[in-house]
Formats: C-alpha cells, sequence, structure tokens
C-alpha cells in the first residue's frame, strides 16, 4: 500500500499540471500573435521596439494568469502537503467548488500577476532580440 501511494504520489496533480501549462502557453502565445498582428497593421516588416514588445508580453501574461489561475489553484492542492484528500483533478475542483465557492480558484491571483507579467515580458524581449540577431546573421532571403 505504501508502495502505491509513492507511485501514485509522483504524478499526482499530472492531469492538471498538463492542462495549465498547456491553456498558459495557448492563452500567451495567442494573445502576443494578436497583439503583434495588430500592431503591425499592413505592414509585416514593421519593426518592433523592445519597450513595445515588452508590454505585450506582460498583457500576454497577465491574460493566461487570469486564464488559467483556476487550473494552477487546482493543480497546488493536487500537489501539496493536502493532495490525500483529493481522487482526482475533476474531485478536487469540485470540492474545492463547494466548500469554498468560485472566488477560491482566484487565491494567489495578484502576487501571481506580479511574478507572471515581468517573466513574460522578460521572455518576449529576449525571444524577440535574438531572433533579430539571427535574421542578421543567417539571412534566409
Amino acid at each position: 500500500m505504501k508502495d502505491q501511494r509513492r507511485i501514485r504520489g509522483t504524478y499526482q496533480g499530472l492531469t492538471a499540471t498538463v492542462l495549465k501549462q498547456g491553456s498558459n502557453q495557448a492563452i500567451r502565445f495567442f494573445v502576443m500573435t494578436s497583439l503583434r498582428n495588430w500592431y503591425k497593421g499592413d505592414n509585416p516588416n514593421k519593426s518592433i521596439n523592445p519597450v513595445i514588445t515588452g508590454a505585450f508580453g506582460a498583457i500576454a501574461g497577465a491574460a493566461s494568469v487570469f486564464g488559467n489561475t483556476p487550473l494552477d489553484v487546482i493543480k497546488t492542492r493536487m500537489q501539496g502537503l493536502e493532495a490525500h484528500k483529493y481522487k482526482n483533478t475533476m474531485d478536487c475542483a469540485l470540492k474545492i467548488m463547494q466548500n469554498e465557492g468560485p472566488a477560491a480558484f482566484y487565491k494567489g491571483t495578484v502576487p501571481r500577476l506580479g511574478r507572471v507579467c515581468l517573466d513574460v515580458a522578460i521572455v518576449f524581449i529576449i525571444y524577440e532580440e535574438v531572433v533579430k540577431v539571427l535574421n542578421k546573421v543567417w539571412k534566409t532571403k
């Protein structure tokens, strides 16, 4: 029995983690691409200043926080010290809703916003600047 808990514990919250990370990246890249396309308008070669890229990245990060914090709360509960209370991801979500209400799914949103917005802004700035350098080094046209 103890070995089963160890194996189960290793994968506890896996479904919630996959759902959280998948939605996280989908939201970020959708928002970032949409903002970039809006900014460039009819000129796909228009350069974007790193400050604007950072602002767009922060917005994309904020959208991902609001879009997937409920999944992050579930994942955290599934992987925490109280994880034994939950049979699976759906059971965890239902128990949170029944016992704490819908607001519980957004616990930790404000601190997460500060960290994620800055993180995503920096990542997208670095990515865009590296792509610019690589395009100069390895010209494809």
